[in-house]
Parts: C-alpha cells; sequence; structure tokens
C-alpha cells in the first residue's frame, strides 16, 4: 500500500490540461482527491478521464467560481470542515481581457489568480492551524516575469496602456503580472505559518500545451498561441504536473518552505517579488480587496 493512500488532496482548476494531470498522478499515489471546478458537466468528465486511467481512483467534487471571493471563501469554509487535506494544490489560472470584471467588480484575472489562492490558503492555513500539510501554487517562469512587475498603484489595471503598446498582449501582461503576486504571496504566507509544519511553495510547470489558458486570446496573443500548439517539441501537462506533484509527495522536499521550483530544482524569483515592503502592501490591499484582516 502506498505512503499516501488514505490521505486527502485539493486541486483547484481540475476539469482540464495540467491540474486533471495532477489529479491523476495524485490519484495514482492512493491519495484521496477532490477536484475543485465551475462546471458539474466539466468535473464530471474529468473525474471519468481520470478513473479510465486510475481505475479505483478515490475522487470528490467541489464546485466553485474561482473568480467569486463569496465563492471562494464559502469553499474554503466547507473544504475546513471536511477531511483535513494533506496537500492543497491552486493551479487555477486564467487570462483574459484587461477590462473584463466580475460581478463583486474585481478584474477577473486579479480574482481568479492571485486573489482565490489568497483567500483559500489562508482559510485553511488558519483552519488547519498545525501541520504537517503540503501547499503549492503553480505559477510562471520566473525569468520571464522578471519583466513584468506588480503595479501596486494599479491592480485593477485600470490603465491598460502601462501593461505595453500592443493591447492584445496586454491579458498576457496582466497575467505575468498576477503570477508574480503568486510569488509574493507564498513568500509571505510562508513566513506566517514558519511554526505550524504547512509548507508552501511555488512551481512553474514550463511552458505546456493544451492548457486552455489562451482561449480568450485575440491578435498576436492567439497567434503566439497558435505557434506554441504547432511546436513539436512542446510539452504536454503530464509534464506540467511533474513539479507541483513532487513538491506535493516527495520526501526530499519535506519540511521546505517558501520556495520556488523549475523542474524540481529551487531557483531565484525577481527581486521585486522578494522585497519585503512591496510584499506586504500587496497582502494587505488583498486582504481589504477580499474583506478579511490583514
Amino acid at each position: 500500500m502506498s505512503e499516501h493512500h488514505g490521505k486527502h488532496a485539493i486541486v483547484t482548476g481540475a476539469t482540464g490540461g495540467i491540474g486533471e494531470a495532477i489529479v491523476r498522478s495524485l490519484a495514482a499515489t492512493g491519495m484521496t482527491v477532490t477536484m475543485v471546478g465551475r462546471d458539474h458537466g466539466r468535473l464530471a468528465g474529468a473525474s471519468a478521464r481520470v478513473e479510465a486511467a486510475v481505475p479505483g481512483a478515490d475522487l470528490r467534487h467541489a464546485l466553485a467560481d474561482l473568480s467569486l471571493t463569496a465563492d471562494v471563501r464559502a469553499l474554503a469554509e466547507r473544504l475546513a470542515e471536511g477531511d483535513r487535506p494533506d496537500v492543497v494544490i491552486s493551479n487555477a489560472a486564467v487570462s483574459c481581457p484587461v477590462g473584463d470584471r466580475t460581478s463583486e467588480g474585481l478584474q477577473r484575472t486579479l480574482a481568479t489568480n492571485h486573489l482565490a489562492p489568497y483567500v483559500l490558503l489562508r482559510v485553511l492555513g488558519r483552519a488547519l492551524d498545525r501541520g504537517p500539510a503540503r501547499f503549492v501554487i503553480v505559477g510562471a517562469s520566473p525569468t520571464g516575469l522578471a519583466r513584468v512587475p506588480v503595479d501596486l498603484d494599479d491592480l485593477h489595471l485600470t490603465r491598460p496602456r502601462k501593461l505595453g503598446p500592443v493591447p492584445s498582449l496586454r491579458p498576457f501582461v496582466a497575467y505575468g503580472r498576477t503570477k508574480n503576486m503568486n510569488t509574493m504571496f507564498l513568500l509571505s504566507l510562508a513566513e506566517r505559518l514558519s511554526d505550524t509544519g504547512i509548507t508552501i511553495n511555488g512551481a512553474h510547470p514550463g511552458i505546456i500545451s493544451g492548457t486552455g489558458l489562451g482561449r480568450e486570446a485575440r491578435g498576436v496573443e492567439r497567434f503566439l498561441g497558435t505557434v506554441l500548439e504547432l511546436n513539436p517539441w512542446r510539452r504536454g501537462p503530464d509534464s506540467g504536473a511533474d513539479t507541483p506533484v513532487w513538491l506535493a509527495t516527495s520526501p526530499d522536499v519535506a519540511g521546505r518552505t517558501g520556495g520556488f521550483y523549475v523542474d524540481r530544482t529551487a531557483v531565484p524569483t525577481p527581486g521585486h517579488t522578494v522585497d519585503a515592503a512591496r510584499r506586504r502592501r500587496l497582502w494587505e490591499e488583498s486582504a481589504r480587496l477580499v474583506g478579511m484582516e490583514p
């Protein structure tokens, strides 16, 4: 019997691409996996595919729209009241038009990519109180993100021209900013959970095809996505899942926290993500936006 048999993992963005591959890999270790998605049909379809690959997979569903902070808070509270999670992997992400706002008035890329894990992992971290547990955030390339620091004066992207001169590429730049927010958040949360036994690390999955991330892309961004899909050397979702799953399960990283990994190797992140004053400001502004105490 696997050492992970009986353990419980939660995965967001679990209905396709890297998220589904993560679910499949965790289920194969014997873990019970709660799949978080916003559509019953897509959850059922992903479950069927995972069960076909991993007979006897123990899967559960949790429905939530991660672009809505009220939904995320309710999800977190439901999960906290259920079976204690040993692993939580925040994988869900979108790249959408800069002017797209949710019904709560939040820019949708910001809400889904940053504020959702901010709420989910803060609430679960408080509920778990003491570890061991592993939190993992699926981020993006630290090298590429060095060029898109977070504009702490404009989290809502109300000044789109600051995202660059090509309108169709601005959603991609905005996406990059939210991925830098992920890194800033995980570093700050790691400090706050340092004496609990709960670890949190980030992972760049690589440039992966078949994720659906660019389904709303237009113009130059859509063209670049098409080129990627046609690249015969592109990596698939299973490759993208490797480092997040390793961080969630391997004894090699037991007890390590506050790191960012590429191909299972710890790497530095840009200086603007490490800066304590910038991280503190992002933490406090995020708390204000979602109605939480800093």
